[in-house]
């Protein structure tokens, strides 16, 4: 049988740099919703739909009036509650000197205690009421509980809310801002090394790309591992911290993570044609003076239309990339083009 006419690259070193792909979603680091704790009409909003605000900034107004008329009756209570305690104090104190003189009757004095400790009770009861009407007269002002971006309101201007049901908008901090993604338990011990590593502006660990296919030009860090695996997907959680000055990111927003893989660097490699698959295995041609010998081959990552081999090939082999169809093991070859058959008439 005449050789197999095959052509050879030359297998060799070169600088592997590739990715791991996680998909991911950002996830602001606070992000509340607002809803009212005390029912009315809205009677005020303070603020620009999509603006950042402050904390603490008044946001939306409930209808005040009943709350702080409720605060008045609380505070008059507690006064009309003082006065009596007062009073039952000083009668308590003149029954006190009289039963000291066997001036009259026990039962006398022990109804005088008795009233002053119902007044003084009162008088707590009427502390609380206070507290309570205070409290929801606070309630009435709906303040940013931290700096962050108000969304578009859920609610307008005379508008009818009721406690804990009624969402009034959802406010999140953007900067800085996480970005979480899930990965097997197997891969737990690559991630927690990478824990709290301090990143520098041209670090090439974590890359995020954008729903446009961009890439963000922020470098990350990781600050979170989840505390336990999902024994049902057998996944964790990772929480990594990106810095969003221009607010590029967005809650909720899908990406993809890209996480330097551990392999990259000087690496051998050969292209990916010259790869057979067989039974699961993988083998390449290797051509040896005139043979081809079969190889054994363990594949790293493609790198377009390159492989990293990561043993069964040496640097320096001549891999067989075109021919190895025709070829088995050991069987002749011939480097290049067959001979022409015959000459032009």
């Amino acid at each position: 049988m005449p050789p197999t006419p095959v052509s050879t690259v030359e297998a060799q070193e070169a600088p592997a740099i590739y990715y791991d792909k996680y998909p991911a979603t950002v996830v602001a680091v606070n992000s509340v919703e607002l809803r009212a704790q005390v029912s009315g009409f809205i009677t005020g909003i303070f603020f620009k739909e999509g603006d950042v605000v402050q904390k603490g900034k008044a946001l939306y107004e409930i209808d005040r009036r009943k709350y702080e008329a409720a605060v008045r009756q609380a505070e008059a209570n507690i006064l009309s509650a003082k006065a009596n305690f007062i009073r039952a104090q000083k009668d308590m104190d003149r029954y006190q000197r009289l039963a000291e003189q066997d001036a009259i009757a026990r039962q006398t004095l022990d109804n005088a205690t008795a009233t002053l400790e119902a007044n003084r009770s009162q008088v707590a009861a009427g502390e609380a009421s206070l507290l309570a009407a205070r409290t929801d007269l606070d309630y009435s002002i709906i303040k940013a509980p931290f700096t962050g971006r108000i969304g578009i309101s859920q609610v307008k201007l005379g508008a009818q809310v009721s406690p804990g049901t009624t969402l009034l908008n959802t406010i999140s901090s953007e900067n800085p801002i996480m970005v979480d993604f899930v990965v097997n338990e197997t891969e737990i011990g690559r991630f927690a090394n990478m824990r709290g590593k301090t990143i520098n502006p041209a670090d090439s660990t974590f890359r995020l790309q954008l729903p446009g296919g961009g890439i963000y030009k922020h470098t990350g860090r990781i600050t979170t591992i989840d505390r336990g695996v999902d024994n049902q997907t057998g996944t964790i959680k990772v929480r990594i911290e990106f810095e969003n000055p221009d607010d590029e990111l967005k809650d909720g927003m899908s990406c993809v993570l890209n996480v330097l893989n551990d392999l990259s660097g000087q690496r051998l490699i050969i292209p990916y044609k010259a790869v057979t698959e067989q039974m699961g295995e993988f083998f390449v041609y290797v051509a040896k003076d005139s043979i081809a010998l079969q190889r054994k081959v363990h594949l790293g990552p493609k790198l377009k239309d390159q492989i990293v081999i990561l043993d069964g090939v040496q640097a320096g082999d001549k891999v067989i990339t075109e021919g190895f169809q025709r070829l088995r093991d050991s069987g002749k070859i011939q480097l290049g083009a067959p001979p022409q058959q015959g000459g032009k008439p």
